[in-house]
């Protein structure tokens, strides 16, 4: 079986558990996790960082610590991962669903600036599978409009824009570690912000909102939403060793883009500009009904493989009868290959003769 996905672990990931485990800190205190936090901001480029215990709870935290709540509204891409709009209703807020880029597969800037009403208070921007959004018409919509922003960064670690790591160009940026990430911690988030005094709220939720002060004094409805030193001393180990992660999942992204040269679809590409991380391979079949029926015969050849996001909008709990063109199409016709970074070329071109095959027989 070739997976879709799973972790690479070439660095001193057991070396930083076992002094975890020696030391006897292996909850949500110890030296891992100020190491974390900090070269993580610095890898990225951002002024202040604190780890949680995964991404989904990274977007809710960074909401919250910007003060979203009821009457608010938060125009997020309807092509996107769940746990993007779960986490604005959870704040009581209303998500206003927006379209994508054919061209990107990233959130359209013109439908953001379409959707804006007198309630609306944030942006949130999701860079997709690795590729950055266009930031610069973006940031420009929320300057002119006052708005926050938030960028959803749990598929972009390692995707630049202009030069900058996606997560440094929003109020509060969150990212993801979950085992199929980049950069993995098992379960586990980081989120990071630009001003102070956002990451000293944001520190404080997820902290049981505990008294700076007073011991054992708890002054707000809080969260424990902290990442464990275990979990740090992975994720440190992994971030020491994330050049090497990202060249190899541009080698393999580059063995796709020859090996499925042809065939009737198209690579999820790096746009000018930009630099994709990878985090998935992803393709955009031309005909949506081949779908199905390729990822079987992936299936039938000990291939796994996974479909693009189904868009937010037509999920029971957040239906809306809204026109999202784009985004339906690329929640139909996507497709996420093996990406992880062991991969070899032989496997690759595996994966692209099965694709070949089944294109042979339906032709």
């Amino acid at each position: 079986m070739i997976p879709v996905y799973q972790p690479y672990f070439g660095g001193k990931e057991k070396e930083y558990v076992a002094q975890c485990l020696d030391s006897t800190w292996i909850s949500s205190k110890g030296e891992f996790i100020n190491r974390f936090e900090s070269s993580f901001a610095e890898y990225i480029g951002a002024n202040h960082a604190t780890s949680v215990c995964n991404g989904t709870v990274a977007i809710h935290l960074a909401l919250e610590a910007l003060g979203v709540g009821a009457g608010d509204e938060v125009i997020v891409p309807t092509f996107t991962y769940i746990a993007s709009v779960n986490t604005i209703l959870q704040t009581g807020a209303t998500p206003v669903f927006v379209d994508s880029l054919a061209s990107t597969w990233q959130v359209d800037p013109e439908d953001i600036e379409r959707k804006i009403t007198p309630r609306t208070k944030a942006v949130m921007v999701v860079h997709l599978y690795g590729q950055p959004c266009d930031m610069v018409p973006i940031v420009a919509i929320c300057h002119k409009h006052r708005l926050l922003l938030i960028e959803d960064c749990a598929e972009s670690f390692g995707s630049t824009y202009k030069g900058r790591h996606t997560g440094t160009f929003g109020d509060i940026a969150t990212f993801s570690f979950f085992g199929n990430k980049t950069i993995t911690t098992g379960e586990g988030g980081m989120v990071v912000a630009r001003d102070r005094e956002v990451i000293d709220k944001a520190y404080h939720l997820k902290n049981q909102g505990v008294s700076t002060t007073r011991e054992y004094w708890h002054d707000v409805v809080a969260y424990n939403y902290r990442m464990t030193n275990i979990c740090a001393a992975i994720g440190l180990a992994q971030l020491e060793q994330a050049s090497d992660i990202l060249a190899k999942k541009r080698r393999i992204a580059d063995w796709y883009a020859t090996h499925l040269q042809g065939l009737p679809l198209d690579v999820h590409a790096e746009q000018p500009g930009t630099v994709h991380s990878f985090w998935m391979c992803s393709v955009m079949l031309h005909d949506a009904k081949d779908r199905p029926a390729l990822r079987a015969h992936f299936k039938a050849h000990g291939i796994d493989t996974r479909p693009t996001f189904y868009p937010a909008h037509t999920m029971p709990h957040c239906l809306d009868s809204g026109a999202f063109p784009v985004a339906e199409s690329l929640g139909a016709r996507g497709i996420n290959l093996p990406s992880y970074p062991a991969l070899t070329e032989d496997d690759v071109r595996q994966v692209c003769g099965v694709a070949r095959d089944y294109f042979a027989t339906v032709a």
